[in-house]
């Protein structure tokens, strides 16, 4: 679609347009599959509803050759898109925890929830909390989902994200730190893969192009109207005062030497040591890539070691 177009209210390519009378056009991440068998990697999936007041569901990931009461690390999954466009039933995704799944024998979670800019922020959180809620309560095998009653490690879990869903696995974390706690729900660490965070002045080695800076300010300002701007510790995580009070141990992010959002992550750990938090902190940084490479080329030689790196992490 031309952006000259007159119809055409607010142009966020490539990831969506609103129009006039408020119709919202994404332009990624729209095809979507089926839950299945996947030969490839010998990994079932299936959907099941988590959210009726929303119709919610997360997609559950488990190697075929899990044995019965067999206990696995579990991954709670959040994908990307900037708050506003993709699902976790894209290719993608799918594709991505597929492979993930089955290197790191783990059972997987992987959360939907309302995109922006229909539903702003904090709908994403609180529907991610729902979720983990929802996860939660499979801890004592009374749940209503089998797989997670049977097979789910509850005292090693692990969060993980990209991009947008980065810093849905942060905030998660920050929640369980210091608001609320989940019965029998061991946060062991979190995976932060090229991680949206931002703020209003440039840090060092920053982007300090004027269209760019403005375009995700923009984009900010769609996925949470009503936010204080861009050092609400939503998208800022250094201006937050719980982030020492971050609930687990053990950090892993995944930067990019192409990401425009490359110095925010080490800007990230940086803050979160003098924070006080005392864990253990993990950067990932590749050389040559752009944000979140490893979904869209999962052959590549970078995205096969930073798998390696993150089935490392899960499984130390």
């Amino acid at each position: 679609m031309d952006s000259t177009n007159p119809d055409l209210a607010q142009d966020f390519s490539p990831l969506f347009q609103i129009y006039k009378d408020g119709r919202v056009d994404r332009l990624i991440s729209t095809e979507i599959v089926p839950p299945s068998f996947d030969s490839k990697t010998n990994v079932e999936s299936k959907d099941v509803l988590y959210s009726p007041e929303h119709h919610l569901s997360v997609r559950l990931y488990l190697p075929r050759n899990t044995h019965q009461n067999q206990k696995l690390p579990l991954l709670v999954y959040f994908r990307g898109g900037g708050f506003c466009v993709g699902t976790v039933f894209a290719p993608i995704n799918h594709n991505y925890l597929n492979i993930l799944v089955a290197e790191a024998n783990i059972i997987a979670v992987s959360v939907d929830y309302r995109n922006a800019p229909e539903h702003p922020l904090p709908a994403a959180f609180n529907d991610s909390w729902t979720a983990l809620k929802w996860v939660a309560s499979h801890f004592h095998q009374k749940g209503p989902e089998d797989w997670l009653n049977h097979h789910a490690n509850f005292q090693r879990v692990f969060l993980s994200g990209d991009s947008a869903g980065g810093n849905i696995a942060h905030q998660m974390v920050i929640k369980l730190g210091h608001e609320e706690k989940l019965e029998g729900f061991n946060i062991t660490g979190i995976i932060l893969c090229h991680p949206y965070f931002w703020g209003k002045e440039p840090i060092p080695g920053e982007t300090r192009e004027e269209w760019q800076r403005k375009w995700l300010e923009g984009l900010w300002k769609v996925v949470n109207p009503s936010s204080r701007g861009l050092d609400d510790p939503w998208i800022n995580p250094a201006y937050d005062p719980n982030l020492g009070l971050l609930g687990c141990s053990r950090v892993q992010v995944a930067v990019s030497e192409k990401d425009p959002l490359r110095e925010r992550g080490w800007y990230y750990c940086l803050k979160l040591r003098e924070s006080g938090w005392s864990g253990d902190i993990e950067v990932l940084d590749y050389k040559g890539e752009e944000h979140v490479f490893h979904l869209s080329n999962l052959t590549c030689l970078n995205a096969v070691y930073m798998r390696k790196r993150i089935v490392q992490f899960i499984n130390q």
